[in-house]
């Protein structure tokens, strides 16, 4: 950790983000509370963004820039962020997104008035790539706000979300004692439930944050399937054979496991994590099938030939195609 003393520091990984990375730095300098660090952390890009950040560096203080010699993949370079951060506080920023200015002030009075609160973040508009709004996500419905770990758990890992939280202002102090996020499919969405179990999150009930939507985002879907997102977690991996599901559950698991909670607490999350693998059944085996049968199916006389059948049974019976209508597209 940095030795500077910022009460916040905001970290922003980037990779070839010239197209917004200004408006979203203008963002965060213009936050009405002031006593914050932004650290930058140019994972070799090849655009103009060496040049923008060096720019703002230039002439505000309290902005650092990092360039890595070699890209790290995400995940590593968010990571690198949050290591080279001094904050009391901590909140990643992606270099497309904007902020309203009272964000990290409002952010930083709940942190500061509720011990029990780890996370603080606020409803997220929608925008597209000419800053228009288009929609708003709102995690309202999920209990991450409730007393009781077990809960906010249960609906961190069992309600689709596409994780806003992760943007949200963090205690330092808890964020190290995590893995952060770690090269593999799914590890953001891992450790927000970590930090579920470690206290609990607050909504902030207006829309203060503007999540940006384009081509090359990953919530976008430019990567549609969990299979094909390895790359963007770390690029050394791209195309490798991976079980995102598989490895979510152990995940999970070993979270629960490390987390200090009460013995009935502790219990009670691994009951979550039991009703959970029973929603993930399909998921669980569509794994199997893309990275084990898959390539059998499409590379043996034999495994063609059972394709061949599959797709036959597709055709011409409901039942097969309600069971694998997921597995279908993949073939």
């Amino acid at each position: 950790m940095n030795n500077n003393n910022h009460r916040v520091s905001i970290g922003m990984p980037v990779y070839n983000g010239d197209n917004f990375i200004k408006e979203a730095i203008d963002s965060i300098l213009a936050q009405t509370f002031t006593d914050f660090e932004l650290v930058i952390s140019d994972n070799a890009s090849t655009d103009g963004t060496a040049e923008i950040c060096k720019a703002y560096a230039t002439k505000d203080q309290r902005i650092r820039y990092y360039r890595n010699e070699q890209n790290l993949g995400a995940a590593k370079n968010y990571n690198r962020v949050f290591e080279l951060s001094s904050g009391e506080y901590f909140r990643w920023a992606a270099h497309d997104d904007v902020l309203a200015p009272e964000l990290i002030e409002r952010c930083v009075e709940v942190l500061d008035q509720d011990l029990s609160v780890v996370l603080c973040y606020s409803k997220a508009g929608k925008i597209d790539q000419n800053s228009a709004l288009v929609g708003i996500y709102d995690d309202s419905e999920m209990k991450v706000d409730s007393q009781k770990p077990h809960e906010r758990f249960h609906d961190l890992i069992s309600i689709p979300h596409i994780c806003i939280s992760i943007f949200g202002l963090i205690r330092a102090s808890a964020l190290k004692t995590t893995p952060l996020i770690a090269s593999y499919v799914t590890s953001d969405r891992i450790l927000l439930g970590e930090l579920s179990l470690m206290g609990r999150f607050y909504i902030l009930p207006e829309q203060l944050f503007c999540r940006r939507y384009h081509p090359q985002a990953l919530s976008s879907g430019a990567y549609p399937r969990l299979q094909t997102r390895l790359g963007w977690f770390d690029s050394q991996k791209a195309g490798r054979i991976n079980f995102p599901t598989w490895r979510s559950g152990i995940e999970y698991f070993k979270a629960v496991t490390r987390a200090p909670l009460s013995w009935s607490e502790r219990l009670l999350c691994y009951a979550q994590m039991g009703a959970w693998l029973k929603r993930q059944w399909s998921g669980l085996f569509k794994d199997l099938v893309i990275a084990v049968i898959q390539p059998f199916l499409l590379t043996s006389r034999l495994g063609r030939r059972v394709l061949a059948a599959v797709k036959f049974v597709l055709r011409h019976s409901s039942m097969g195609r309600k069971v694998m209508a997921g597995f279908y597209d993949q073939w």
